[in-house]
Parts: structure tokens; sequence; C-alpha cells
């Protein structure tokens, strides 16, 4: 099992490189930053950050060294000690080059800029005016696009009122179609009621002809056959 002094140096020894990384990935952000200076401002703080880490954990590298208790492993490690205080030194002299070459990026598009701002003027109130003749021909158009509509609704105001006006003149049909057809079921009842009356009366008619005849035909019996 590890020692916890050794696992102390080790992890140490992992954040050092750590840190090491990540100071060089922002002094290359640097390098690449062409602006503006609130950009460079902010790596900066970050480097700076990242560069209290790393001496910390150099220190804390260096103060295990001195508690090792074999004389090997101390001067190794304080051997180590010093190799990470150059690389330090070094990536320090590489972050002020490269605030160096930023700023002068940085002024050098500064200055294009200003050589370039009549031409900008220009452009931007060519622009303006551009902007102007599309906001009138807009509003133009919005305003046809505005009298169509007013048109359209006018016209489905018509359309409603032609359906109802259709709706009501069917209603009415309706009501007389209901009207007409009680008025033939009454007078279909009034027929069947008189054919069934005309039956009645037929028959009637009938049977007071046969009793006239077999009246008749008594008499005639009586009066021609009195012995019968």
């Amino acid at each position: 099992m590890a020692a916890p002094q050794d696992v102390h140096v080790r992890i140490c020894n992992q954040e050092i490189v750590k840190f090491d990384l990540e100071v060089k990935a922002l002094i290359q952000d640097i390098r690449d930053c062409s602006g503006p200076l609130s950009e460079l401002t902010e790596l900066n703080t970050k480097v700076k950050e990242k560069f209290q880490q790393l001496k910390q954990r150099i220190q804390d590298l260096e103060q295990s060294a001195r508690e090792q208790d074999k004389e090997s492993e101390k001067q190794l490690l304080l051997q180590e000690v010093e190799n990470h205080k150059k690389q330090m030194l070094s990536n320090q002299t590489s972050w002020r080059k490269a605030n160096l070459t930023c700023k002068l990026a940085i002024d050098n598009l500064e200055k294009a800029e200003l050589l370039q701002g009549g031409d900008s003027l220009r452009q931007r109130k060519t622009t303006k005016e551009s902007l102007a003749q599309t906001s009138s021909s807009i509003t133009e158009s919005l305003m046809g696009i505005s009298r169509m509509m007013s048109q359209q609704v006018q016209q489905s105001e018509e359309a409603m009122q032609t359906l109802v006006s259709s709706s009501r003149t069917l209603l009415d049909a309706n009501e007389e179609f209901k009207s007409m057809s009680g008025t033939i079921q009454l007078g279909r009842k009034l027929i069947t009621k008189y054919n069934r009356r005309e039956l009645t009366d037929k028959l009637l008619i009938f049977l007071a002809l046969a009793l006239f005849l077999a009246t008749v035909l008594y008499i005639v019996k009586k009066r021609l056959f009195p012995f019968l």
C-alpha cells in the first residue's frame, strides 16, 4: 500500500501537469485573439488564476520533497520542482509575448477601421436611404393588402346576408310545405271517410231494394196463390 506522502506527491504532479496544459492553451487563445480588448482582459485574468494555482501546487510539491526521509528521493523531487519552476517561467515569457502580439494586432485592426471610417459612413448613408425606400415600398404593399382584405370582408358580409336570406326563404317554404302536407292529409282522410260513407249508402240501398222486392213478391204470392 502506497504511503500517504507518496499519494500526495503523485496528486501534486498530476495537477501541476494539468495546470501547465491549461496555461499553454490560454496563451494560445491570446495569440489567436483579434480583439476586442475586453476579451483579451478576460483571457489574461484566467491565465493569472491558473498561474496562481500552478505556483501553489509547485510549492506543495517542494514542501513534500523537503519532508522526505530518504535523501535520494528528496533530491529527485527537488529536481522535479526546479524543472516545474523553469517551465512556469517559460510560460510566463510566452504569455508576455502573446500579449504583445495580440495588442499589436488589435491596434492594427483599429487603425484599419479608422481609415475605412469614411467609406463606412457613406455605406451607412446609402443603406439608410435604401432602407427608407424599402420601408416605403413595404408600407404601400401593406396598404394594398389592407384594401384587398377590406374588400374581401365586405364580399363575405354580402355572401353571409345572401345565405341568411336564402335560409329564411327555405324556412318559409318548409313551413308552407308542412301546411300543405297537413291539408293533403286532411283531404285524404275526408276522401277515405266519403268513400266509406258511399259504400254504406250503397249497401243500405241494396238492402232496401231487396226488402222491397221481397215485400212485392210476398204480396203477389198471396194474391195469386192464396192457397199456398
